[in-house]
C-alpha cells in the first residue's frame, strides 16, 4: 500500500541548525522523523518535480529512495 505525503500542522517540524549542511548555508533544516513520515507503513510516495518517488523502509530497517 502507498502513502500520498502531505504536510499538515500535525507534522512534527524541528530546527537542526548544528549539522554540516545547515552550518555551510547558514539555514536551519528541518527534522523530520521518519515515523511522522510513515505512520504505520513502510512506503510513501512522494511527488516532485512532476515525478512520483517512493520511499521505503527495507527489511534491513534502511531509507531507500527510488524513481
Amino acid at each position: 500500500m502507498h502513502h500520498v505525503l502531505t504536510t499538515s500542522p500535525q507534522t512534527r517540524l524541528a530546527s537542526s541548525p548544528d549539522t554540516p549542511l545547515a552550518q555551510a548555508t547558514g539555514t536551519p533544516l528541518k527534522r523530520l522523523s521518519s515515523t511522522s513520515l510513515m505512520g504505520d507503513g513502510r512506503a510513501l510516495e512522494i511527488e516532485h518535480g512532476g515525478r512520483i518517488y517512493q520511499l521505503r523502509i527495507t527489511q534491513l530497517n534502511k531509507l531507500i529512495l527510488t524513481a
